[in-house]
């Protein structure tokens, strides 16, 4: 895919930190990808790296079909950085002797370094001066020892022939080894995590110090590339684009108005679903502010509809699916129709991001794409043939709201927590009427607010308001109410797949509580959702 001449491939063993050290390279401005160890390598060297990274991975190198270390890594003579399984198949395969630990280490450890090329140069200053010769007094109150994340069974027993060990944790004599000549690099612990110390950094000074790479994986080079290969894809071509108002259909109409102008054609479907105040916004960001072809389609009464009397969550997302589709489909056949030159394919663009890539991994692993389900779709008909222009497909969402900032959106739309795709129909539990939608409407407008006035929005990765299928018993003024519950759902998490819930100051809750009950007639009762997921999921339904 990539222009760029500065790259770095990481192979990926199994672990589940494989796209979060590919997220640490990226944040370096250095650009890399991601492969199946048992990728072909002339897909892997088309990359035309400056060095690899090796993942961690849950086997043990001895295990039967367990994942080997390809040939060509080795015979390519570039830096390799192997972590945790990495180390362990370097080691084994250059020589050196890896088995079971005595004792498994997982989570936080102390490890001290000798000086290498590996670390940057603050930290080999720091290790020559205040180095720890043994090992089993290598501890937090150690200058030269860092807190590191390690989660291993096995670990290297004998460093390969011209290695050296260069650190030391009391579980594992060679927590880390290299060979400088050839540069040649392996660490037993995970970098790439929060919980390691340095770590950014560490692996920040390989892809720079050790093989050479600029920063240059910038927004405004991403944009310029975007820009190329967009153009050189539509050509004269029509392009539609569904903008659903959230970060990565927002981003992609941007990138490809910026390339082709005119040739795209924006449809925004308003459901009626949305939050206080979207629908508006998206109007006027992207037709009167970016100046896009934009229709939008006010299809509150239909969605309405076809939710009366519906409570359960999964019929209602079925039928908010079904009616995208018909809406969507009927704004394309109007495209279609007024197209001059009925053999010009239209090309359909779409959010798809890197994450999307690697986990369904990609037409570049499958024979075909698949059209992805979009934000507010619940999967477009079979026969609607397109050809998919994916702007974002190697970008990580980070990526993707600084690119958003780059190309001017504003931080309301680049900065937009996740949303369902079924809306507030998932919000609102039981049955969904204006009414109550309204009501939640302006909850969740208030938690926002709220939210933003104490400067909470980017310390939270989601947070929403619920309007439960309760009625609760409350006094408000000299009379007795029995009105409807609102919960309120904060979390912090890094990747969605776990989550715990946000300790938002117990002033900035009062306020909230105080206004929800205040100023939005039905409500007299506000609670806290206080459940990490697993066992909760984010969503209520």
């Amino acid at each position: 895919m990539t222009l760029h001449t500065h790259t770095i491939a990481v192979l990926d063993f199994g672990s589940q930190y494989s796209q979060l050290i590919a997220r640490r390279v990226r944040e370096a401005n250095v650009y890399c990808e991601l492969f199946a160890w048992d990728a072909p390598a002339e897909q892997v060297m088309a990359l035309r790296p400056r060095g690899f990274i090796l993942s961690g991975g849950p086997n043990s190198v001895y295990d039967a079909g367990a994942p080997t270390l390809p040939d060509y890594v080795l015979a390519s003579g570039l830096p390799v950085l192997g972590i945790c399984y990495g180390m362990q198949l370097l080691a084994r395969a250059l020589g050196g002797v890896v088995a079971p630990a005595t004792q498994r280490e997982y989570g936080q450890a102390d490890v001290a370094f000798d000086a290498c090329a590996l670390l940057p140069a603050e930290l080999r200053t720091q290790n020559t001066e205040s180095r720890v010769q043994n090992t089993q007094h290598a501890t937090r109150n150690s200058k030269s020892s860092i807190s590191v994340w390690m989660s291993h069974g096995d670990r290297v027993e004998q460093a390969p022939p011209g290695f050296r060990v260069i650190a030391r944790s009391a579980n594992s004599p060679i927590a880390g080894m290299a060979d400088d000549a050839r540069r040649l690099y392996a660490i037993q612990f995970h970098p790439e995590v929060n919980h390691t110390q340095r770590g950014r950094e560490i692996i920040s000074h390989f892809v720079h110090g050790v093989c050479g790479c600029p920063a240059e994986w910038t927004p405004a080079n991403i944009i310029d590339e975007s820009v190329t290969r967009i153009r050189a894809q539509v050509g004269e071509r029509p392009v539609i684009c569904g903008l659903s108002g959230g970060v990565d259909s927002s981003v992609t109409a941007a990138l490809v108005h910026r390339a082709v102008g005119d040739q795209l054609t924006c449809v925004f479907v308003d459901t009626g679903l949305l939050r206080k105040g979207e629908a508006e916004q998206v109007i006027e960001t992207f037709q009167r502010a970016q100046g896009m072809r934009l229709i939008a389609v006010n299809a509150a009464e239909a969605f309405l509809e076809v939710l009366q009397g519906v409570t359960d969550p999964e019929e209602k997302r079925k039928r908010i699916g079904e009616k995208f589709i018909r809406v969507f489909e009927s704004q394309i056949a109007q495209i279609q129709s007024k197209i001059q030159n009925p053999e010009s394919k239209i090309l359909l663009a779409q959010g798809t991001l890197y994450p999307d890539v690697i986990e369904s991994r990609g037409p570049e692993r499958q024979a075909a794409a698949k059209i992805k389900t979009h934000h507010n779709v619940g999967g477009l008909p079979k026969d609607m043939q397109f050809e998919l222009l994916e702007p974002l497909r190697y970008l990580f969402k980070d990526e993707v709201r600084a690119v958003g900032s780059a190309l001017g959106l504003p931080d309301e739309i680049v900065w937009r927590q996740p949303f369902p795709g079924p809306g507030l129909a998932v919000r609102v539990l039981g049955d969904v009427t204006w009414e109550r939608l309204e009501r939640l409407r302006q909850a969740d407008a208030i938690l926002q607010e709220e939210l933003r006035r104490a400067n909470l929005m980017r310390a939270t990765s989601q947070a929403f308001a619920v309007l439960l299928p309760v009625r609760a018993v409350g006094v408000m003024g000299d009379g007795r109410t029995y009105n409807e519950v609102v919960a309120i759902r904060a979390v912090t998490t890094d990747d969605f797949m776990t989550a715990d819930w946000a300790r938002i100051p117990y002033d900035v809750l009062a306020r909230v509580s105080s206004r929800i009950v205040n100023e939005v007639a039905g409500v007299n009762r506000v609670t806290y959702d206080i459940t990490t997921k697993p066992p909760a999921t984010i969503e209520w339904e």
